[in-house]
């Protein structure tokens, strides 16, 4: 089978859909034909390399607020080269791959991953996000199939674009169960909250930090990731006079955020727009206990024994008490799926169409 992967960023950029794409593709291309055609907005990057088997194929991209993605090269690419595969997945509702791959699309069968929040985050994605629904709604009419990772991605979907139940499948993300085998915790001689994302302000790590001189002063936060809401928090922290004990990370080796996980005393995620929540999977999977926002996909992971929720809006001496109540835990892990078992529900899909 030809499969073509369509995204806005790839590897080596990090987040969660890019994880997706990477990991699937990566796992399709030892029994299948696939290349991933993506935009590379800072324009440094090499136009194709093989990655771990897979072909990548850049193209330059203005994406203003690292939102968009606006690629007339893309978009001629598909158009040229649609009809030579057998599969075109697409990944992103916000984000004009995937329309330019609707456009483009001829006798191919097209999958579409919405990875889908129903809401903007940005004032500027804010002012695109009504009038893009004009045109986001056709990739929804024209995919063969649509997949969700969450019954609550799947339940937006629904709500929004009035689509057949029958066209939308669920299938979550996975994890790579055997990076997880062996793994232990370091011994630390202080409580640590972690938390891993993009660093937005809807992400809500300011209540992490806020909740900070509430706890007792050993008590740290170790935020990995990188995004435009990072001053933001650093000036927060320097308010707070709790600076010293906020610790920034960026573009860690696996094995280092890995051992992050291992080490946390407690995984904090308060997303307001989750359509799964990758990061909060690694975590039970290193068996580390988890606090997250009681909203959206974020709600099916509570079980009051390794996941606890907090409702908005976040009350911090709520949070304070929540965080003690679970610091000291040990997660068992919760179900979830190897990454091998996705592709192959993957794989299911890609038949029926």
């Amino acid at each position: 089978m030809k499969i073509l992967q369509v995204c806005p960023r790839y590897y080596p950029f990090v987040g969660g859909v890019e994880e997706h794409v990477r990991n699937i593709s990566e796992r399709l291309v030892k029994k299948h034909d696939v290349i991933v055609a993506t935009t590379d907005p800072s324009r440094i990057l090499p136009n194709e390399e093989i990655i771990n088997g897979v072909k990548v194929v850049r193209f330059k991209s203005w994406a203003p607020h690292e939102s968009y993605f606006f690629s007339r090269q893309l978009r001629k690419y598909l158009i040229g080269s649609s009809q030579h595969f057998d599969i075109v997945e697409a990944h992103t509702y916000s984000a004009f791959p995937a329309l330019y791959a609707v456009q483009a699309k001829g006798k191919n069968k097209l999958v579409f991953k919405p990875h889908y929040h129903g809401a903007a985050h940005t004032l500027f994605r804010t002012l695109l996000y009504k009038p893009y629904k004009f045109f986001g709604r056709e990739i929804f009419e024209k995919a063969d199939k649509v997949v969700c990772v969450s019954l609550y991605e799947k339940s937006l979907v629904l709500r929004d674009f009035a689509l057949d139940e029958e066209k939308v499948k669920v299938i979550p993300n996975g994890v790579s169960l055997q990076e997880f085998k062996g793994l232990t915790k370091g011994k630390k001689g202080h409580p640590t909250i972690l938390t891993v994302g993009r660093l937005e302000r809807y992400k809500g790590i300011q209540y992490l930090i806020g909740v900070l001189p509430r706890l007792d002063r050993c008590t740290t936060l170790e935020v990995v990731g990188k995004g435009p809401y990072k001053r933001n928090l650093v000036g927060l922290s320097r308010k707070l006079n709790v600076a010293s004990r906020v610790n920034f990370h960026q573009d860690l080796p696996r094995n280092e955020l890995l051992q992050k996980y291992a080490d946390a005393s407690v995984f904090c995620l308060l997303s307001e727009h989750e359509a799964y929540g990758m990061s909060i999977a690694e975590a039970l999977c290193a068996k580390t206990p988890c606090i997250v926002a009681n909203a959206s996909a974020l709600r099916e992971w509570i079980d009051q024994e390794n996941c606890f929720g907090i409702d908005f809006p976040i009350n911090l001496d709520t949070l304070r008490d929540l965080i003690g109540k679970v610091i000291g835990r040990q997660a068992n892990t919760l179900r979830v799926l190897d990454w091998d078992e996705v592709v192959e529900k993957l794989l299911e899909v890609y038949k029926s169409c």
